[in-house]
């Protein structure tokens, strides 16, 4: 059994930073492609960063710049250090693989905040 659990959000004034941890457990981590995906009342999730299991990444335009996404395969974690915040980036965070989700499910994601 995969267990998603996302941590790190709050709130955060325009301009600002944050850094999202996800620990996925229960899965041989380190094969999967994982990304982080953000969500909105009344809105479809959309993907924001992935990264590869070699290391390769890949960001929605919005974020370009600004976010960051790492992993540690040994500790089983994906982070996204967001920088230079801005209050449409106010969103439920996930972490997840593109690839397993329906296997997966979700987790509860974190909240981030971003308003003055």
């Amino acid at each position: 059994q995969v267990q998603l659990v996302e941590s790190g959000g709050g709130l955060v004034q325009p301009g600002g930073s944050l850094r999202l941890s996800c620990l996925a457990s229960g899965t041989i981590f380190s094969t999967y492609t994982m990304a982080w995906y953000r969500q909105v009342p009344g809105k479809q999730r959309e993907l924001v960063a992935a990264i590869t299991s070699g290391g390769s990444t890949n960001y929605a335009d919005s974020v370009k710049g600004r976010f960051t996404i790492s992993r540690d395969n040994a500790r089983k974690m994906v982070y996204l250090q967001m920088n230079s915040l801005k209050p449409e980036d106010t969103a439920v965070y996930y972490c997840n693989s593109p690839t397993r989700t329906t296997a997966w499910g979700w987790g509860q994601g974190t909240q981030v905040t971003v308003s003055s």
